[in-house]
């Protein structure tokens, strides 16, 4: 029977590489494991093997309190010389394992904790509905000071302090398209969609050397209060929310830089790796996008 052959490979197992009693600590661990396939039965005893022979070494007991201990194999796949970083994830993750079923004491079950996801983006409809409401506002000044940060977050992403401290003047008709120039802790223009370009120009014409979302300091925490109640209100238009305003932008932009094709075609699913392929990449020109970003007039 195949689980009779994988308890007798696990018995049989003793290779030169580690000493006798590290041997018998992974034939001990792994064997409560019942792992049910040689190659998995395998890759658990090299990890356990190669643990107590690094451990024993180091005068520490083999016995599976001592050993699986997070400390003891997270110390061992950080330090232990001579292994790779492939190889060194590799044992952690089959040693945690092995606590896991062996000593679950040493290793309980993390608490759940809520992960925040991406905001839903507003439909066309719904910014069309913004910005009328914004149109309907008595005076001009309220008129502009509810656009702008319309047209900041669903036409150049922004949020924050990147949102709060843009002047009429960092909104510049440059390289082919309208940019906003941010500043902050990441400086950087920003080229806004197309069809906020006149609105954004507009509302940067009449604010000048003033911050366009208004006010007079840009380390205000209540931008949203003036701006939810200007455009609340609309009949079956949701409360706003700048963060989905900024997430309006990204989904614009990543449907023009067909990133869902690239991605599916890629078979990528973790933007981890995306990322450490884009930090060998240099950004392209301030002109690249504009034209990229939808950007140009």
């Amino acid at each position: 029977m195949p689980g009779t052959g994988i308890a007798g490979y696990i018995a049989r197992w003793q290779p030169s590489s580690v000493s006798p009693q590290a041997a018998g600590f992974a034939r001990a661990v792994v064997t409560q494991v019942a792992p049910g396939g040689q190659e998995r039965a395998k890759n658990l005893l090299w990890a356990a093997g190669r643990l107590a022979d690094w451990a024993t070494g180091l005068g520490l007991d083999p016995v599976p309190e001592v050993l699986l201990h997070s400390s003891v194999t997270g110390r061992f796949a950080a330090h232990a010389p001579g292994l790779t970083g492939v190889t060194r994830r590799t044992l952690r993750t089959n040693l945690r394992f092995l606590a896991r079923v062996v000593v679950p004491a040493l290793d309980p079950a993390d608490a759940p904790l809520p992960r925040e996801h991406a905001k839903a983006p507003y439909t066309a409809a719904q910014i069309g509905g913004y910005l009328a409401l914004a149109d309907a506002q008595p005076t001009a000044a309220r008129r502009m000071r509810a656009a702008g940060p319309v047209c900041l977050g669903a036409g150049a992403g922004l949020i924050r302090a990147d949102l709060r401290h843009v002047r009429g003047s960092d909104v510049i008709c440059r390289s082919g398209g309208v940019v906003v120039q941010v500043r902050g802790a990441r400086p950087r223009a920003v080229p806004a969609l197309a069809r906020y370009q006149d609105r954004l120009l507009a509302c940067a014409a009449f604010a000048g050397q003033d911050l366009v979302a208004g006010g007079t300091d840009p380390a205000r925490r209540n931008l949203t209060t003036p701006l939810v109640a200007a455009l609340a209100g609309g009949t079956g238009l949701p409360r706003p929310d700048t963060s989905r305003l900024r997430a309006t932008w990204l989904a614009e932009c990543a449907d023009l830089l067909g990133l869902a094709t690239f991605l599916h075609a890629a078979g990528i699913t973790c933007s981890q790796r995306l990322g450490d392929l884009l930090a060998t990449l240099a950004p392209g020109s301030e002109a690249d996008a504009v034209r990229l970003l939808g950007g140009q007039r």
